[in-house]
C-alpha cells in the first residue's frame, strides 16, 4: 500500500509542476504518467476521471505548498506592510531561481478554463480564496478590522498574481518587488 501511495504522490508532484509551467491545455496525461515515473494504468487506476481529476488534485497540491510559502512569509515580520512586502520578495526570488517558469500553481489552469463551472476552475477559486484567508488572518491578528482585512487580502492576493504574471513575461523581479512595496504602503495607510 506504502508504494501505492507514493505512485499516487508522484503523479500529482508531477502534474502540479507540468501544469504550474505548461498549463492544462499543454499537459498530456501520458506526460504526467512519464514525470511521475508511473504508468498510464496507474495514473488512471487513481484518478478514473483522467486528466481533469489528476489536474484538481495537482492544483490542491500547489495551492497548499504556496499557502505554506505564504504563511511563513506572513509570518517572517511583525509588521504587516513588511510581511507583505516579504511574500512579494521571497515569490520574485523563487520565480528568478526557476528560470521565470515556476509562477503561480493555479493561474494558468485558471485561466484555460475561465467560463466554465468545471472541478478545475472550482479548485482554482478555492485555491485564491483559501490564500485570500491567510493574509486576512494575518491582518485581523494584526488588530484590522474584519471587514478592511478582508478587503486588502483580495486587493493584496490579485496584486501579487497579477505582479507575478508580470514577472515571468518580462523575466524580471522588479514587476513582484515594485508590487510588494506599494501594497505594504497601502497595507499600513490601513494599520489601526
Amino acid at each position: 500500500m506504502e508504494n501505492q501511495a507514493g505512485t499516487r504522490d508522484r503523479i500529482v508532484i508531477a502534474a502540479a509542476s507540468l501544469l504550474q509551467r505548461q498549463g492544462y491545455v499543454g499537459t498530456a496525461i501520458k506526460q504526467i504518467a512519464k514525470e511521475a515515473d508511473a504508468t498510464l494504468g496507474s495514473v488512471y487506476h487513481f484518478f478514473p476521471g483522467g486528466k481533469e481529476a489528476v489536474a484538481v488534485a495537482a492544483i490542491k497540491h500547489g495551492e497548499g505548498e504556496f499557502a505554506s510559502i505564504l504563511r511563513t512569509a506572513l509570518d517572517s515580520k511583525e509588521e504587516p506592510g513588511a510581511a507583505v512586502d516579504a511574500c512579494a520578495r521571497q515569490l520574485a526570488e523563487s520565480l528568478r531561481k526557476s528560470g521565470w517558469t515556476d509562477g503561480c500553481p493555479v493561474t494558468a489552469a485558471a485561466l484555460e478554463t475561465l467560463g466554465t463551472d468545471s472541478d478545475i476552475q472550482q479548485a482554482c477559486a478555492a485555491a485564491l480564496r483559501n490564500w485570500e484567508h491567510l493574509v486576512s488572518e494575518r491582518l485581523l491578528r494584526s488588530g484590522f478590522s474584519a471587514t478592511d482585512a478582508r478587503h486588502l487580502a483580495t486587493t493584496v492576493i490579485s496584486a501579487l498574481e497579477g505582479a507575478e504574471v508580470a514577472s515571468q513575461v518580462h523575466r524580471s523581479e522588479e514587476p513582484l518587488r515594485t508590487t510588494g512595496h506599494h501594497l505594504a504602503r497601502l497595507v499600513d495607510s490601513y494599520r489601526p
